[in-house]
């Protein structure tokens, strides 16, 4: 039966911020205002880094047992078993079922799929459903709804939480928690908790008058006055000063563009607020279960409202969500640049793939159906780049709502399905593969990715429209993924003494401990090479004063006078026989040598790529835009200063290994029509084979030799 609280006697007192009247506001002398909530205190160093459980590779996915009659949770119970899942989420958007009305709880369904579960053998990730509170939440309270940032509040009906800022969703998404926690506590099925569902999709930033408010008070922590705030923002220009601390309101749409630097601390606090909620529920289950891994599902390399190097400190495993944008040919590579990056959030311990498709998605404007072998090719190249959980949404497909048509393990079609025989096959190939678990990748290369240069570089009026920083990171991975180069993604402000070689293809935000950073690896004996338009301006940014690229001048020696941004189609020639696009500037040796030099275009006779040698090592610089095999010339060059030799991978074959101190996993699969012969020789744990002389079409071998080998 339903049990009923007050929603005071069933709540804690969670990140609550200052009001505009509480915040200094009659001069800008003021003394700052009382610390923001909204900086999560620091994460203490989990119990368990891991699902309680099973040593097998997690396989599973999510589950929604509240959309089907419960003969049909017997069925796929048995169905799971079939097909070696041993992990499964459920609760994530079941909110409503689980608080009908507010203060009215009812746990029977709940219990009932937990028991079933736990007598099958099953393991629980425990969703909490606070990325869809009820409609009766809506109606209850109207100021918690978002609000876009041209002021159109959104309304229920969707997927996707109420304003982060809300004090209202945070009391009451942390009562339902805590009742979830204590009433699960102790049951035996419940392995780990699963926090949200993709915080950021759909709802990141809000414009609502909660959200305002708590936007003030984390400036007044961030920065401690008024005065500071102006001096950050450049606020003399444009006569945008602020006088009172409720005259700084979120950065809307305007006449114009808005000031870049309120956007850029917006799209911070933003980030930090969606953090707050997280870290109120995870505290809230700690209480009652301080040894289960409490976690949340990431979108790596495709969330552009988070950032995640500062949540990954946050969670106890890393978990991510990945899925194909399905009519790129050359989606593998990016599936594997984001599980490079999931990877590199975890510090290098094992990840866990939380949600991925078994075929077509249902929200791209062509849902391109995944070919035969597909998905395992998929599912295991997540797994060689760190991922010891493999799971998918979902388990059963939905019948109805907005995602009927998006595949499942368990097809419409059922168990007659390619689908599901392939589900199946790939369970039996996962049970192969336990001996991989907690195995690690190691890298010599690093890409440098820092989500808040990102943010800046994205924003309107930069001097060409070609200067996305994605198209750039994306291009360098791929060059190195083609030769079969392992990389980690790194934060400008990390330790890099462990990489040879460090590629910077976007950076145009650094600020000066980072840029310091970057000297003393240079110095020390590293490769740096760097792209276009990166060193530009500091963490407000703002540009350093004298010739660009300002941070990195010193570090590349060298010093642009002029950026020359070329025409659209517009190509340069180079005197090496590269061929450039979209960028040339007027650039002067600084100490730096010239690689090669402009033979065309508004940069004629200058310098185009340069190498100085600085300290004990390298930083190379590229002034134009390089593509495809011009561009793989340059990487391998670096590569190749650093002593790492570098060859293209067959057509279509991808490599990436796992490694511990005796054994070594090479994953070896095959995106070609045509079978590649191995280029490693072992035991294949796929196929039980003394020797793995190919990789079969379409196919995956998983070649097991020592680790000196």
């Amino acid at each position: 039966m339903p049990t009923t609280t007050t929603a005071a006697d069933a709540s804690t007192t969670v990140g609550t911020t200052p009001k505009a009247d509480a915040l200094p506001g009659l001069a800008p002398e003021t003394s700052a205002a009382p610390s923001s909530a909204l900086f999560p205190a620091p994460s203490p160093a989990p119990v368990r880094d891991w699902p309680r459980g099973t040593a097998d590779i997690r396989y599973g996915g999510d589950y929604n047992p509240e959309q089907w009659p419960r003969e049909v949770w017997i069925e796929d119970i048995a169905l799971m078993k079939d097909a070696g899942i041993n992990l499964v989420s459920i609760g994530i958007f079941s909110w409503v079922l689980l608080e009908p009305s507010e203060g009215v709880y009812d746990f029977s369904f709940l219990d009932d799929i937990f028991s079933l579960l736990a007598d099958a053998g099953i393991d629980v990730d425990l969703g909490t459903p606070t990325a869809a509170p009820p409609a009766w939440f809506w109606k209850k309270y109207p100021q918690s709804r978002p609000v876009t940032r041209d002021g159109l509040p959104l309304a229920f009906g969707s997927r996707g939480m109420v304003s982060p800022s809300s004090p209202e969703y945070r009391r009451a998404s942390v009562a339902l928690v805590e009742k979830l926690a204590e009433r699960y506590a102790s049951h035996p099925a419940l392995a780990m908790w699963h926090v949200h569902n993709e915080y950021g999709a759909p709802i990141s930033d809000s414009y609502d008058d909660a959200s305002v408010t708590a936007f003030r008070a984390w400036l007044a922590d961030r920065y401690g006055s008024l005065d500071a705030v102006n001096e950050a923002w450049g606020t003399t220009f444009w006569g945008q000063r602020y006088g009172q601390w409720d005259e700084i309101d979120a950065p809307r749409t305007s006449a114009s563009i808005t000031n870049p630097t309120h956007r850029l601390d917006f799209q911070r606090f933003t980030s930090d607020a969606l953090l707050a909620c997280f870290v109120a529920e995870r505290d809230a289950i700690r209480r009652f279960t301080p040894d289960l891994a409490v976690t949340t599902n990431f979108m790596a390399t495709n969330c552009p409202s988070v950032d995640y190097w500062k949540w990954a400190k946050e969670v106890d495993v890393v978990a991510n969500d990945h899925y194909l944008v399905a009519e790129r040919l050359d989606n593998h590579i990016h599936l594997a640049m984001d599980a490079d990056f999931t990877r590199s959030l975890a510090k290098g311990k094992p990840w866990m793939l939380l949600e991925h498709s078994t075929s077509a998605v249902n929200w791209q404007p062509r849902n391109i159906a995944k070919r035969p072998g597909e998905m395992a090719r998929n599912s295991l190249s997540h797994m060689g780049r760190g991922a010891d959980a493999i799971m998918f949404f979902q388990f059963r497909a939905s019948r109805y709502g907005a995602e009927k048509f998006h595949s499942a393990m368990l097809p419409h079609a059922g168990t007659s399905s390619r689908v599901w025989r392939e589900v199946v096959q790939l369970g039996a190939d996962l049970q192969r593969l336990a001996a991989v678990r907690g195995s690690r990748v190691t890298s010599r290369v690093a890409i440098l990715w820092d989500i808040e240069s990102f943010w800046a570089q994205d924003l309107e009026w930069r001097p060409s429209m070609e200067l996305g920083h994605r198209e750039r990171i994306e291009a360098f991975y791929t060059q190195l993924y083609l030769r079969g180069v392992s990389v980690d993604f790194a934060h400008p402000r990390d330790d890099l003494s462990g990489y040879d070689v460090v590629f910077a293809p976007a950076l145009y935000l650094v600020d000066r401990d980072s840029a310091a950073n970057l000297d003393s690896y240079v110095r020390g004996g590293g490769h740096l090479a760097t792209s276009f338009f990166s060193g530009i301006v500091d963490e407000t940014d703002t540009v350093y004063a004298g010739a660009f690229p300002g941070a990195l001048r010193s570090t590349l020696g060298i010093a642009v006078e002029e950026f020359l941004p070329l025409h659209e189609n517009e190509t340069v020639t180079l005197d090496n026989g590269m061929i450039g696009s979209a960028w040339s500037e007027d650039l002067a040796l600084d100490g730096a040598e010239a690689v090669a030099s402009f033979t065309s275009g508004p940069g004629a006779g200058i310098p185009a790529i340069t190498r100085n040698a600085h300290g004990s090592g390298s930083a190379w610089y590229t002034s134009t835009k390089l593509e495809n095999d011009d561009l793989g010339r340059f990487v391998s060059d670096v590569l190749a200063d650093a002593g790492i030799v570098s060859e293209l991978l067959p057509e279509g074959l991808e490599i990436t290994t796992r490694r511990t101190e005796s054994e070594t996993y090479t994953f070896l699969i095959n995106h070609s029509e045509q079978p590649i012969a191995a280029p490693v020789q072992g035991i294949d744990l796929l196929t039980g084979a003394a020797s793995a002389a190919e990789v079969p079409a379409r196919g995956v071998s998983v070649v097991l030799t020592s680790a000196t080998s």
